[in-house]
Formats: C-alpha cells, sequence, structure tokens
C-alpha cells in the first residue's frame, strides 16, 4: 500500500529512473537474490517500504513469520544497498515499536525505554532492528540512512482480507458486507476503547519523500546518531468503537455495533508524537472523515480483486 502511494508520487516526479520489483519478481528475504538485483542495478536511492504486516490476529498467529520474514527484508536489503554503493536509504517502520505504557503522545526518544505489547511483540523487534542497522551504517559507514516510523495507515491498496488486515480495513469490508447481507449487528473485538491514530497513505508517501528530500544538515540537526528516525501521524487519535460509528455511517449500516470484551484490545492508547517533523516544514493534510470515504469508494471499485 504505502510502496505503491510512494511509487505513485515519483512517477509524477520528472528526471528520475524508478527502478522497482513485485514480490512475485524478487522474494527479499532471499540474501542472494537482493544481491543480485541491487549489485546490476546500482541504485542511487533505496526507499524500503515492503515488509511483513498484519493485525493483532495475524500477528498473534504468525509471530515466528512476522519476526522473521521482517528481519530478514532489512537485513539483506540494507546490507545490500550498502554493499552496491548505495550512500541514500529511506526505511520505514511502524509505530508498534514503542513501549506499550510509554506516555502519550509517544516521541521518538521512548524508543527502548520499557516493554512492548506482547500481540505484536516480534513484529515490533524487527522494526527496532531496521532502525538500529540504518544507524549502525550511517555510525560505521559515513552513509546516510533514515528511518520513518508512521502511525496506523491506511488508503488505495489496503489489505481487506477478513482475518489478516488491519483495524481500520477490517472495519470497513465488515460493516460493507454487514450492509450488504442485511445484518441487525456486527460486533467489534475487544471494548473499543482503546484509541489509535490514522493517517492517510498520500500522506505518508509525501511525508516519506519530504523526509528523504532534508538536507543532511537539517536532518541531522534534528535527530541524534543513535536516535535518529522520526514519526509520521496527524497528531489526533480516535476510540475504535467511535471509528467504527464513523464507517457504520460511510458503509450505510444502520443495526447496532456490539463490543467484544473477551478478545484483545491491544495497547490502550497509540498517538505519535509528530513535533520533531512538523518543526522540519511536514504536517499532514488529509482529514480522518475525507479519507474515509475515499478509501471506502476505492474498496467499491476493487471489491472483484479483493475477494478472499
Amino acid at each position: 500500500m504505502v510502496g505503491g502511494a510512494i511509487l505513485r508520487q515519483m512517477q509524477a516526479r520528472e528526471g528520475v529512473d524508478i527502478i522497482t520489483r513485485t514480490h512475485a519478481d524478487l522474494d527479499l528475504t532471499d540474501q542472494g537474490a537482493v544481491r543480485d538485483v541491487m549489485q546490476a542495478e546500482r541504485p542511487d536511492v533505496v526507499i524500503l517500504a515492503a515488509a511483513r504486516v498484519g493485525g493483532i490476529l495475524a500477528n498473534n498467529t504468525f509471530p515466528a513469520d512476522f519476526i522473521y520474514d521482517n528481519l530478514m527484508i532489512e537485513a539483506n536489503v540494507i546490507h545490500q544497498a550498502f554493499d552496491a554503493g548505495v550512500t541514500r536509504l529511506l526505511q520505514l517502520g511502524s509505530s508498534c515499536i514503542y513501549p506499550r505504557a510509554v506516555p502519550q503522545p509517544m516521541r521518538e526518544d521512548a524508543l527502548l525505554t520499557g516493554v512492548l505489547e506482547p500481540t505484536n511483540e516480534p513484529y515490533a523487534i524487527a522494526k527496532i532492528a531496521g532502525i538500529k542497522l540504518c544507524e549502525s551504517y550511517n555510525r560505521q559507514h559515513g552513509v546516510d540512512y533514515r528511518s520513518v516510523m508512521p502511525t496506523n495507515l491506511y488508503g488505495p491498496g489496503d489489505n481487506f482480507h477478513p482475518q489478516n488486515s488491519h483495524v481500520l480495513p477490517a472495519l470497513i469490508r465488515r460493516f460493507h458486507e454487514a450492509t450488504q447481507d442485511g445484518l441487525e449487528e456486527v460486533v467489534i473485538w475487544g471494548t473499543g476503547t482503546p484509541r489509535r491514530e490514522f493517517l492517510h497513505v498520500d500522506d505518508m508517501a509525501a511525508a516519506s519523500l519530504f523526509v528523504l528530500d532534508l538536507h543532511k544538515d537539517v536532518y541531522d540537526a534534528n535527530t541524534e546518531p543513535m536516535l535518529s528516525h522520526i514519526n509520521v501521524g496527524s497528531g489526533t487519535d480516535i476510540a475504535i468503537l467511535e471509528l467504527a460509528q464513523k464507517v457504520a455511517a460511510i458503509t450505510g449500516f444502520t443495526g447496532r455495533i456490539t463490543t467484544d470484551p473477551d478478545k484483545p484490545d491491544g495497547t490502550p492508547r497509540k498517538l505519535m508524537d509528530v513535533s520533531r517533523l512538523a518543526a522540519m516544514g511536514w504536517t499532514a493534510q488529509i482529514d480522518l472523515d475525507e479519507g474515509l470515504r475515499s478509501t471506502y469508494a476505492w474498496f467499491l471499485d476493487h471489491q472483484d480483486d479483493l475477494r478472499g
């Protein structure tokens, strides 16, 4: 999803030769395959947006896959990029890198200050390793490898799978199908009280390229060698139950919304402190209501491709 959004914005730039590979063309967990592509293409800049991702259910069901795949992707791409002479790289992480009980909103310096949320700890550890890989190559080799940590993303190209998707696309699909089937009730996981922040993927793409384009002096002045990542978010959050109500309204569902406290809530609150990025000159432009409407419209246009 986010890679596609970055690609669309890169394609609008003039004088840029873009090198891409689909997952079918290149398995990023395969070190030899990644090395062959990097050596053949010799890119000037690498943007690493690929990851194995999913919601609470997927993280709980496949913890080994989540930690292994993400560690391999990061290690292979970052090291092989360096080995091919790449001096500029941007890697995308996740807000789950922060401890479960961290003060809100979450500042960059909260990293490694407490216990992680158990439901996604393996994924979080892998994404923390990605930050430290970039920082370590910067310190040892003098390259310019940067990391941005997005909040929860949504938008065109999202994963709407009924079991393995994140909360927002899962709600869109569930409420849409409930409306189509004439159901009187939709049950959502947990108590509905956890608060989450959401950022449209087009905003994330814009922020990623903004950070990538920053002059090194500006980036270095706003970061530290061992605390170099930058939060990216909207700066506002919403309770899951309130989000469900918004999705219900957009999809036309008029039945009951019931919570299931026996299911896990995850972290009670996840709101990013985005003051570092704002101080450098970037803030989100797409509000949640507008983003939900456009995302549901995209979902409707691509239903046949999303069945399963």
